[in-house]
């Protein structure tokens, strides 16, 4: 498989199960939680799924819903642990950092305008809002907010983001309907979860 091919299959949530299981689907939702490459994956839709698949596809993941949301808990609470420090070690210097396909400084400055109207509540709100999950953990630890604080709005925040999605997943796994339309599921997903981040950068622009 060529890399192309492999980077396509890590934004489509049914490739990463299928092709990895279980093992590629934590290390997704870690690195989208935790590294500064994971904005682009495909979490919500992702986490959907896998509740999803522990009902009409069992075999496919090998674990059971409490399992699945108890790791995939796991990962998203490490995920941000790893952000933390990467963003407490780099300091304010990652805000001088030159953008490149990876990193825009535009994405630092949507977290932190996000932070500055709901402050440490960003950890809970931004883990179902794509860039601001992957950088909100970045940025706290950019700030130096107390890690005791962090830890509980991280702690929350990962249960109650796996918890409902993969739960939601789960309920309607063995709905017809949503197996027939879960392309245009994940579609809205994005769309909707998207939709705060445009509003975000269009406010920016229009101060600027």
């Amino acid at each position: 498989m060529d890399i192309f091919e492999f980077l396509k299959q890590l934004t489509d949530p049914e490739s990463i199960l299928s092709y990895g299981g279980l093992a590629l689907l934590l290390f997704v939702v870690f690195a989208e939680t935790g590294l500064l490459i994971g904005f682009f994956l495909p979490g919500d839709s992702l986490i959907f799924i896998s509740g999803m698949i522990c009902v009409s596809k069992p075999e496919l993941l090998g674990v059971n819903i409490y399992i699945l949301i108890t790791s995939l808990s796991l990962a998203a609470i490490l995920g941000n642990i790893a952000g933390y420090w990467f963003g407490y070690k780099v300091g304010p210097a990652l805000f001088k950092r030159k953008d490149s396909l990876i990193f825009k400084k535009s994405y630092l400055v949507i977290t932190q305008n996000f932070y500055n109207i709901n402050g440490g509540k960003t950890l809970i709100l931004g883990r179902f809002l794509p860039i601001i999950r992957t950088f909100a953990p970045i940025l706290a630890g950019v700030i130096r907010i107390d890690f005791k604080k962090f830890m509980l709005y991280n702690l929350v925040g990962a249960i109650a983001w796996i918890g409902l999605l993969a739960g939601l997943g789960y309920y309607f796994g063995t709905n017809t309907w949503v197996q027939n339309n879960i392309r245009y599921i994940v579609i809205a997903l994005i769309i909707t979860t998207l939709i705060p981040i445009l509003i975000g950068y269009i406010k920016e622009k229009k101060s600027k």
